[in-house]
């Protein structure tokens, strides 16, 4: 049998879609998360894989039996296989490796003898990520390092798009996000996901404008994307971008 342990959670949202399950599911030689989610609106079964192979997602309709769900993983085997296979690798953050900040590759060197910060420098016409402290909390202290460079950029980003359109953001949020770069409610919430700092300055600001510019327009029709481009000449770019290496900027390890 495929699945691992999963266990019921009945998470309902506001849309009518309900987590039944969380747990695993083994293919070939990983073992990835699994979410079995019900939609009321749901007719068939769909299989979706997370950005960057991070886990996987089935939804099914009302009341379908668990023995269904079991059935139709077994017949998507080879095709989650195939999928999995074509996916960049999970590089995990360490010493001597490079992880991309705004863009620019970053070697990482760690330095153990000053306290747990983390700092960037250039060294020798390089640019570095220096990591202090145990080498144990390396990928944790990287990943609250990005965390915080988002909150400072996009925070910035954010203020100036909303002063444009004339709207306000009532919250902004940051997390690590396995499906979406961003998000925004009904009440005015937003939400980014921090990884978004490896990628280019142009696409960081592509992001905040989509999220800032459904504030006003809660849609993907043409006035959204006018609007869109209005606060993000290079939409189109950065929206490509984020497409072609997105997956990779996910499937980076920290921890």
């Amino acid at each position: 049998m495929a699945f691992g342990l999963l266990t019921r959670s009945r998470k309902k949202k506001a849309s009518g879609i309900v987590t039944l399950q969380e747990g695993t599911h083994f293919v070939a030689d990983r073992e990835l998360p699994l979410r079995i989610v019900e939609n009321g609106r749901a007719t068939r079964l769909t299989l979706r894989i997370d950005a960057g192979g991070r886990g996987l997602r089935v939804t099914i309709p009302p009341g379908l039996a668990r023995e269904e769900v079991e059935r139709f993983l077994e017949r998507h085997q080879g095709w989650l296989e195939t999928r999995l296979a074509k996916l960049p690798d999970r590089p995990q953050v360490r010493p001597g490796v490079k992880m991309p900040l705004r863009g620019r590759p970053h070697l990482i060197v760690h330095e153990p003898q000053i306290r747990g910060t983390v700092n960037v420098r250039q060294h020798e016409g390089e640019d570095e990520i220096v990591v202090h402290g145990d080498l144990d909390h390396l990928p944790r202290r990287l990943a609250d390092f990005l965390k915080r460079e988002a909150k400072r950029d996009i925070e910035a980003l954010v203020a100036g798009h909303t002063q444009t359109i004339g709207r306000k953001a009532k919250a902004i949020r940051f997390r690590d996000t396995k499906s979406r770069w961003g998000s925004c409610t009904s009440d005015g919430t937003l939400s980014f996901n921090w990884r978004i700092m490896m990628a280019p300055p142009t696409v960081i600001d592509y992001l905040v404008a989509h999220e800032v510019a459904h504030l006003k327009e809660m849609n993907h029709g043409p006035n959204f994307w006018a609007l869109c481009r209005e606060l993000c000449p290079r939409t189109d770019e950065a929206k490509a971008w984020l497409k072609r290496n997105g997956g990779a900027l996910q499937a980076i390890e920290f921890g």
